[in-house]
């Protein structure tokens, strides 16, 4: 065994460049692998996770306080797992603006603390409530620099009906048990009219109708009518799924380009090492090493550095995704809990370097087979006949030889070649997918910034509590007005019973500038209302209620029934929750702090000067920066750079190890080749040339391969987001494009070969013809 040792560690200091090369390319596909499993990992149920990790509750149940004592409800505990409460519970009106959307109702439950056995609250920002007076509202995890940059940060007191309360912290719950806590002391004072359980069963979960079964185990023996509303957790699963679902399919696809990249190109690099080495082999046979000793020393020559290598990469690939995923996923409530789980880490640490040792032990075995004399010749370079048909056909174009030699040179080794040619491939098409899916992504983002507006207005101030003293037409005014205005839509919304419909429906009634801000250019089908009695609905809104275009719908509007007609489909609709557009009406009784006002700028205004002045023109109107960074762009557009630019190198590491293997078997011909006067220019354009005709044809094979990816991808997340994407966001491709395109295959061979290229350059005929 000490031999064995010995000889693998003289093997591997001789062979600097090869050691190097397999210690490269395993920390390389090591943190592409890790990232990619990660990524695969994540998309893979990351709510059942980030739920079982906060021990949510599979029912949030409300009772009638009036109707059942908090003793019977605590006695109740068929098919129960663990409990918490009872909370008392209440819905309050806010008067103030308490975040991004205005005026909702909100249902607030008293909590001595955010932990216990069911639903434990992500307590993100500030405290929680420890004296009456406070307030916890919930909202999903910002960053510490996002919060201080948005919304929620000017929101300090909540201004009830029953008084104000303090905000003292943000919290997030999977179970959307509450939308603020508060202390048990406070909700007495404050008459709750609800008292909250929240249960985990035991048993079948997994479908409604499993937690009604559940469900009716805990209410059995008490009063019918005790029981107030039960939402399971199915409910809020959905809607979380939501976020994720538009990020699963980028993920995939790139987690899979990735393992595919990282074993081809290990065991390309790993198996041509071995192979480069029979020769040496053959003096090992010969020197008294059995075949079983032999293949150990191989093992132990390749494992060495993909030991080191896997380790160092494993280290690298955990910082580089965690921070990654924690992106992806922290607005969506679960980034904590969208981690790296220890399977993931283990079976890059181990999985990589077991790669080496398969993809090295089959050539090694056969070389265990072959006699000494047999390996010392398999050792030399290419046998006799191979490729020699393309060299003579080659030979007799007006290339010039070097060129027409470096053509040749692939269908030396077509194995190795196939395999170069694979990872080659796989980088052009992730090239070309990340780059249609950027360039999509960026005009979503377009289109739909516009539509929000740059600055956002409302006619009240929820922190000076001034209350406007303009009416709504004076508003509008007085910012069209301001310098720098560019544009001014307004909206007022309205939530009207549907004949026929058990659920209100959201009509946003607006005019002014609004269709042309960008929500007229987002139409995926129909056309803008042009009547007072049509309507525009989001893709999502449509799809949840099941309507179409064409059909009509009769609504409440200030007591007389209303038919309106379906003329058109949009994308999105303003913020907040979504709701149909309508063309403008007036109504006399509005409450004048209902009223939306966007405002788009003129290219090169300060927007937070402008909401300044707003504000200062105006005490009683509440202005802000609305172009706060779209999450999702900056997530998809940094991920798919990130992640095609990581698998390019992987994949210009597998064309300098082809390379480096070529030279090294090729010592003797490029001796031959320059003592009858090839230059070191003309040999590295025959080394380059080479694989640069690799990258031609995996640039012609790749690009159609990314252009079908990105076709079927991209509509999974918008089917994900439940929208649906008009054309002009697909077509994304033009001549320039594609043949650029077809130059990043070119690209990434020739940056692979250049360095074992020039190399090969500097090799001298004396030197080469010395160590035959």
């Amino acid at each position: 065994m000490r031999a064995v040792w010995t000889a693998a560690r003289a093997a591997a200091r001789r062979r600097k460049m090869q050691t190097f090369v397999i210690f490269l390319v395993v920390l390389a596909c090591t943190t592409s692998g890790l990232i990619s499993l990660a990524l695969l990992d994540a998309a893979d149920s990351p709510f059942d996770r980030a739920f079982a990790a906060q021990r949510g509750a599979h029912a949030v149940v409300t009772y009638d306080p009036a109707r059942v004592t908090d003793a019977q409800l605590t006695a109740a505990t068929t098919g129960v797992q663990a409990a918490a409460g009872p909370f008392g519970q209440v819905i309050v009106e806010p008067r103030n603006d308490v975040g991004p959307v205005f005026g909702q109702p909100l249902t607030v439950v008293g909590r001595a603390d955010p932990g216990g056995p069911v639903d434990r609250v992500d307590l993100w920002h500030g405290r929680w409530p420890s004296a009456p007076g406070e307030i916890v509202l919930n909202e999903p995890p910002l960053t510490a620099e996002d919060f201080r940059l948005g919304p929620l940060a000017d929101v300090t007191e909540l201004v009830t009906p029953a008084g104000t309360l303090t905000v003292v912290g943000y919290a997030f719950t999977l179970s959307g048990s509450a939308d603020g806590w508060v202390t048990p002391a406070q909700m007495a004072t404050m008459r709750p009219t609800g008292t909250q359980m929240l249960y985990r069963f035991t048993g079948d979960v997994a479908t409604r109708e499993a937690l009604r079964v559940r469900l009716s185990g805990v209410t059995t023996g008490l009063p019918g009518d005790a029981l107030l509303a039960a939402q399971p957790y199915l409910v809020m699963k959905d809607e979380a799924a939501e976020g994720p679902g538009v990020y699963l399919p980028f993920l995939g696809t790139f987690g899979v380009l990735g393992l595919l990249v990282a074993v081809i190109i290990v065991g390309n690099v790993v198996s041509g090492a071995v192979i480069s080495g029979f020769r040496h082999i053959g003096v090992l046979k010969s020197l008294g090493f059995t075949p079983r000793q032999v293949v150990a020393v191989y093992l132990t020559m390749v494992s060495m550095p993909a030991v080191v290598g896997a380790a160092l990469g494993t280290v690298l690939g955990v910082a580089a995704v965690r921070p990654m995923l924690t992106d992806t996923f922290r607005g969506l409530g679960f980034g904590q809990e969208a981690g790296i789980r220890s399977w993931v880490i283990g079976a890059a640490l181990v999985g990589v370097p077991l790669i080496v040792v398969i993809a090295a032990l089959l050539p090694a075995w056969r070389a265990h087979r072959l006699s000494a004399a047999e390996a010392i010749s398999a050792g030399s370079a290419p046998r006799r006949g191979r490729g020699l048909r393309v060299q003579r056909a080659l030979s007799g174009s007006r290339l010039p030889r070097s060129i027409s030699l470096g053509l040749g040179l692939p269908f030396a080794r077509p194995t190795r070649t196939a395999l170069t040619m694979a990872s080659l491939l796989l980088g052009v098409v992730s090239v070309t997918f990340a780059l249609g899916l950027s360039d999509s992504v960026i005009r979503i983002t377009e289109v739909g910034e516009r539509a929000a507006g740059e600055i956002g207005v409302r006619a009240f101030n929820g922190r000076e509590h001034t209350p406007s003293e303009r009416s709504d037409a004076e508003v509008e005014q007085m910012l069209r007005g301001l310098p720098g205005t560019a544009r001014v839509g307004v909206a007022v919304n309205r939530d009207l019973s549907v004949a026929g419909q058990s659920e209100p429906l959201k009509i946003n009634f607006v005019r002014g500038d609004m269709p042309a801000m960008g929500y007229q250019e987002q139409l995926y089908e129909g056309h803008w209302m042009t009547a007072p009695d049509q309507l525009v609905l989001p893709t999502q809104l449509l799809n949840e209620r099941g309507l179409t275009i064409g059909e009509k719908l009769t609504v409440s509007l200030d007591g007389d029934w209303t038919t309106f007609t379906i003329v058109g489909e949009t994308v999105r609709g303003l913020p907040g929750p979504e709701g149909a557009f309508a063309a403008w009406r007036d109504f006399p009784r509005q409450d004048p702090n209902a009223y939306f006002y966007q405002v788009q700028t003129v290219a090169g205004t300060d927007l937070n000067a402008y909401a300044d002045k707003v504000t200062a023109a105006d005490p009683g109107l509440d202005a802000w920066n609305n172009t706060g960074g779209d999450s999702f762009s900056t997530v998809i557009t940094a991920f798919s750079g990130v992640l095609a630019l990581m698998l390019a190198t992987v994949a210009a590491l597998g064309v300098l190890n082809t390379v480096a293997l070529n030279v090294t078997e090729r010592r003797r011909d490029l001796g031959m080749l320059k003592s009858i006067g090839m230059t070191p220019r003309q040999v590295v354009a025959m080394v380059v040339t080479s694989m640069a005709a690799l990258g031609v044809v995996a640039g012609v094979l790749g690009i159609p391969l990314g252009l079908i990816a990105h076709r079927i991808v991209l509509p999974l997340s918008a089917d994900a987001a439940k929208i649906r994407l008009p054309e002009y966001v697909m077509q994304v491709w033009d001549p320039a494009t594609v043949a650029l395109l077809l130059l990043s295959g070119v690209g990434i061979a020739v940056a692979g070969a250049l360095l074992p290229a020039r190399a090969a350059a500097r090799l001298t005929i004396a030197r080469v013809l010395h160590n035959e």
